[in-house]
């Protein structure tokens, strides 16, 4: 991985977003990456922090960020890390996308759930608006999952990485992404296609046994030759599933003790990335690790998103 590589973390000092600075704490010192850690704070802190006269709020947050680092993470996970500490006001999606920019951030890591009140940082809300506008991976830690404590932990939460595919120009993006994470944790990697049923009136029924039986032939067609793109050495397995798509893969998720989904973020020609209903359900339904790699062509340039999750570290 080349050197100047960036994570960003954003912090709302709840439990969840402790969980997601682990991981970040943990992918930055596996490639030698700068963290970044950010909190947004919301703007009627700071009126009311100017309307009394003390206006140290921004000071104060820096120093809370530095003890929930500090017991957050383990003395051995902090001294090698590349820290650096951000404390903005405003929107916290805005703010958190901005500074991703500012920052030449690589990825985005943070909790699907955190605080509510004045520091918002829940699902619904910051995350999905996050996910909706990245232009760079964003990795997504479930909010009761406590983060790992060491590198090697990481492996152990991972366990094996499932990638749902939709067989379309996107996949060869996301299995490159993939297979980068399954080959930097030497964990096993499935492959998932979901075949979803077919809606038929009435008097197209009888005609339902034979469509479906060639969906299944061309789907298994198109997963070799998508497997035939993969180097031999990576094996992953493959697996064709029939059902809704959302609930297939989280039910998978579950029965393969997948600890990482890797999906893409659909986008459009005028707006960009935007989050489709797929990935929202999957986030909702699966309680694990989701990577959402935003396409190529918006995550390319000037940003190097890719890199982090494809390359292992030199040497």
């Amino acid at each position: 991985m080349a050197f100047g590589a960036s994570v960003l973390c954003p912090v709302d000092f709840s439990d969840s977003s402790r969980g997601a600075l682990r991981y970040a704490a943990a992918i930055a010192a596996h490639f030698g990456a700068r963290l970044t850690l950010l909190v947004v704070n919301d703007p009627l802190l700071q009126e009311a922090d100017e309307y009394t006269g003390y206006k140290h709020l921004n000071e104060d947050t820096v120093k809370d960020l530095e003890q929930f680092t500090a017991q957050a993470l383990p003395a051995h996970a902090q001294a090698p890390l590349d820290r650096h500490l951000r404390v903005t006001t405003g929107k916290p999606a805005q703010e958190i996308l901005r500074i991703s920019r500012e920052e030449h951030c690589d990825m985005i890591v943070m909790s699907s759930h955190g605080l509510t009140g004045f520091r918002k940082m829940f699902f619904g809300s910051t995350t999905e608006r996050v996910l909706r506008e990245t232009t760079v991976p964003v990795l997504v830690t479930p909010g009761t999952d406590g983060g790992p404590e060491r590198v090697e932990d990481v492996r152990r939460a991972v366990r094996r990485v499932l990638v749902p595919v939709d067989l379309t120009a996107a996949t060869r993006h996301q299995l490159d992404v993939a297979r980068g994470v399954s080959e930097a944790l030497d964990v096993p990697m499935l492959l998932l296609h979901v075949v979803e049923p077919v809606r038929a009136t009435l008097s197209a029924a009888a005609r339902l046994p034979k469509v479906e039986a060639e969906r299944r032939y061309r789907a298994e067609q198109d997963v070799q030759r998508t497997l035939d793109t993969i180097p031999a050495r990576i094996k992953p397995e493959t697996l064709i599933s029939y059902g809704e798509t959302a609930e297939e893969i989280a039910k998978v998720a579950a029965d393969r003790d997948a600890g990482i989904i890797v999906m893409g973020l659909h986008s459009s020609p005028l707006l960009g990335p935007r989050m489709g209903s797929v990935t929202y359900r999957v986030l909702c339904l699966a309680h694990r690790l989701i990577l959402a790699l935003p396409p190529v062509s918006a995550a390319s340039e000037p940003h190097r998103g890719k890199d982090l999750a494809v390359r292992t570290p030199e040497g």
